[in-house]
């Protein structure tokens, strides 16, 4: 399949999706009127002057060598962003406070026994990020493949002196259809789904979990769907604030 077929697919069924799960909660009025504004500000973030705004995240590529910013994203993406969740790469400072307080200090999680699953992982930069610490392996999933053609390029490219984990893989795939790795598992979340696809990816998760049971940890960051792993009973929050949530299955 061509590449622009498979950018239509995934366009159509991201379109269909949204509109249903807009009308079963607000009716096709009030979705409509949703659509409209969604289309209003795509055209409003066309324009240069918000092009250049989106270089202010551009220093994180200038220190390493790589492209993560959003503002060299094609139009067809960045479209099909607002009716997913648009491209924004993960602020550096945050990352790693994540990392740092909740992963390894408060959940005492030895990175070098788990995999780094990023859901939604853009043009890779968490996966660049999330290299300075010992993880087992970590995998960014991606379903544009314009984003995914350039994280690759940009894991072949990556140059850091605190790199520690070198085994990273891209992955285009729908995060929805995934299938996780059996072992323990840190999966980072920055809004990749609206809440109907984020509900099937938690559900398919908690199945992995009973199957193939292991320690699981869930960093969600920017939490606005956060009330879909609160009803998760299999999982607990153990930390966050208002930028960040993060959870572990109970009993782990």
């Amino acid at each position: 399949m061509r590449a622009m077929e498979a950018d239509e697919i995934r366009m159509s069924r991201a379109l269909r999706e949204w509109w249903r799960e807009g009308c079963a909660r607000a009716g096709w009025v009030r979705t409509s009127a949703a659509f409209a504004r969604e289309i209003w500000e795509f055209l409003r973030d066309s324009t240069p002057g918000r092009r250049r705004q989106r270089f202010g995240d551009v220093e994180f590529d200038w220190e390493h060598g790589v492209d993560t910013t959003s503002a060299n994203v094609s139009w067809r993406s960045r479209l099909l962003g607002h009716f997913l969740s648009p491209y924004q790469p993960t602020d550096p400072a945050l990352f790693h406070h994540l990392m740092a307080n909740e992963l390894m200090a408060a959940l005492e999680v030895d990175c070098s026994k788990f995999v780094f699953v990023d859901l939604g992982s853009g043009k890779g930069r968490t996966l660049l990020m999330a290299a300075e610490y010992p993880f087992q392996k970590i995998i960014g999933v991606e379903v544009v493949p314009e984003l995914h053609e350039i994280a690759r390029a940009n894991i072949a490219g990556y140059k850091s002196g605190s790199q520690m984990c070198f085994d990273l893989e891209a992955v285009c795939a729908d995060a929805r259809d995934y299938e996780f790795p059996h072992q323990p598992l840190v999966l980072f979340l920055f809004n990749p789904l609206p809440e109907a696809g984020l509900r099937q990816v938690m559900g398919n998760l908690g199945r992995s979990v009973a199957e193939h049971p292991r320690p699981v940890v869930v960093l969600y960051h920017n939490p606005l769907l956060e009330q879909t792993l609160a009803r998760c009973e299999w999982l607990k929050k153990t930390g966050g604030t208002h930028q960040y949530s993060a959870y572990r299955n109970r009993g782990r």
